[in-house]
């Protein structure tokens, strides 16, 4: 099975055209290595919490995407609003997505406790918030993506036990 991605960049300088995306095209390059998740949408916004939340609603419920990643703004700026952003359009939190990727993280840096990433469902889509750093990027999803590819199994019905 194939999984459909939605990557979403949260950037006001990226939207604006005055720094070069790094984060989205560092998730899509570190998907792509699985070989069981495709990107089929990816959008750069500015930081505004209901743009964020309405792109999220859109690539769950109308563009039927298995797992939705967010990229930048998890920090503790006053733009930082992505993780409330996607609480306003989970059904159903996953905490331990998030603690997963602070876990992995705290290993090379003490400052992976800032991080107000969030995770959660939609619907049949997995949304997940991601750093910034696409150094970041590339340890997290190394890290839970194997994971990741088992729960939506058992979202989508195609498995049922976490069982080993």
């Amino acid at each position: 099975m194939v999984y459909k991605v939605g990557i979403i960049t949260a950037s006001d300088k990226g939207y604006a055209g005055t720094r070069k995306d790094l984060s989205g095209p560092a998730i899509e390059e570190a998907v792509a290595r699985s070989k069981v998740f495709q990107v089929e949408k990816k959008v750069i916004l500015p930081d505004e919490k209901d743009l964020l939340s309405d792109h999220m609603r859109k690539m769950a419920d109308e563009d039927h995407l298995d797992l939705i990643l967010t990229t930048g703004g998890t920090g503790f700026s006053k733009r930082d609003v992505t993780p409330e952003a996607t609480l306003a359009v989970m059904e159903r939190r996953c905490p331990g997505i998030p603690e997963a990727m602070r876990s992995i993280s705290f290993q090379i840096t003490p400052r992976a406790m800032l991080s107000r990433a969030e995770a959660g469902i939609r619907g049949e889509t997995l949304i997940i918030n991601l750093p910034g750093s696409p150094k970041a990027i590339r340890e997290t999803l190394e890290y839970i993506l194997p994971s990741i590819e088992h729960g939506l199994d058992i979202l989508k019905g195609n498995s049922s036990e976490c069982a080993r």
